[in-house]
């Protein structure tokens, strides 16, 4: 059975889908002990881990691959209907015209950037879209949603996975320690860290180091790159290849009209903060999962299959975007 397909009788789902279940519950274990490490790095470097460890590596690829590969697809879909219920249109519009404008180009910028780097070194597949789609967005979630927008391979979306968590968790510990060279007071701090740092555990983890207002400020603008996702994602299964049967897939999938449901829900006020609470619990153990599933396809030497070409464009990428995010800044303030 194809990884992420539905389960079979012949092909049961439970022995992965509780492996999953350890490892959620490990990810915040290590986000407890190290609260610097964000739940879903956490989760993703432990199914890295699971699949290359020796002891570990054979059942990963074995009867547990059913239930990895569940998660990896129909947990993270789940995870980002959920994820729309952190975004109120309302909210991100507070920020001013100009500020959700620079940004938005920021995005499209940071996108296209990344895209042509990849292009440039003649990385496969769909992996040039979905490592653009994970820099440019919110990380793993984005190469996700738009892997399952355009029904990529499952190859091609591991090592996009991989190295965006490799890249926002170098993040969080060399962008404080630019904060006083640039000359960056909290609040450009967090602008900086939310324009240019991927995944929203990533920014949270890095702008908490500057305090309480250097935080808010990165959350509001990285929920407005969050915001991105459903656009870019449509905009993107335009381009997506024929499926064997002829058929493109659909221009808006289904869980991301979920997604923009949720949005609107969060957007009009309909649900409470006990709500909001429970539904923050459950995205993080849903996205958790899945990305543990993700990370246990990562084989190591994938990275280094290509000569390191994939892991020089994520590095490229990084450094592009935290130039621009600084850009998006300096508007900002100016």
């Amino acid at each position: 059975m194809p990884v992420g397909d539905a389960p079979t009788l012949r092909t049961p789902v439970w022995p992965g889908l509780l492996a999953c279940a350890a490892a959620v519950a490990l990810s915040f274990l290590v986000h407890v002990l190290v609260p610097v490490i964000p739940v879903m790095t956490a989760a993703v470097v432990l199914g890295i881990l699971a699949a290359n460890f020796p002891g570990t590596g054979a059942p990963v690829r074995g009867r547990l691959k059913p239930g990895l590969g569940f998660a990896g697809k129909h947990l993270m879909r789940a995870g980002i209907v959920l994820l729309g219920l952190k975004l109120s249109v309302i909210d991100i519009l507070g920020l001013g015209w100009a500020t959700f404008a620079a940004v938005v180009v920021m995005v499209l910028l940071a996108f296209a950037g990344t895209y042509l780097l990849a292009r440039i070194f003649r990385l496969p597949g769909d992996q040039p879209v979905l490592l653009a789609s994970g820099f440019a967005i919110c990380g793993a979630s984005a190469i996700g949603a738009m892997s399952g927008s355009r029904g990529s391979k499952q190859e091609d979306t591991v090592v996009p996975i991989a190295l965006v968590t490799l890249c926002g968790t170098l993040a969080i510990g060399v962008l404080p320690l630019l904060m006083q060279p640039l000359g960056l007071d909290p609040v450009p701090f967090g602008q900086w860290v939310g324009a240019s740092v991927h995944d929203v555990g990533q920014v949270v983890a890095t702008a908490q180091t500057a305090g309480t207002a250097a935080l808010t400020a990165a959350v509001l603008i990285k929920l407005t790159r969050v915001l991105m996702l459903a656009p870019m994602v449509a905009a993107a299964s335009l381009t997506a290849p024929r499926t064997a049967s002829g058929k493109r897939p659909p221009l808006v999938p289904l869980f991301v009209i979920g997604f923009i449901a949720m949005v609107a829900v969060r957007s009009a006020g309909l649900v409470g903060d006990e709500v909001l609470a429970v539904a923050t619990i459950a995205q993080d153990l849903l996205l958790a999962a899945a990305l543990f599933g993700l990370g246990s396809m990562v084989r190591v030497g994938q990275l280094f299959s290509q000569g390191g070409k994939a892991l020089t464009t994520a590095m490229l990428s990084w450094l592009l975007i935290a130039v621009l995010g600084y850009g998006v800044v300096l508007l900002i303030q100016g």
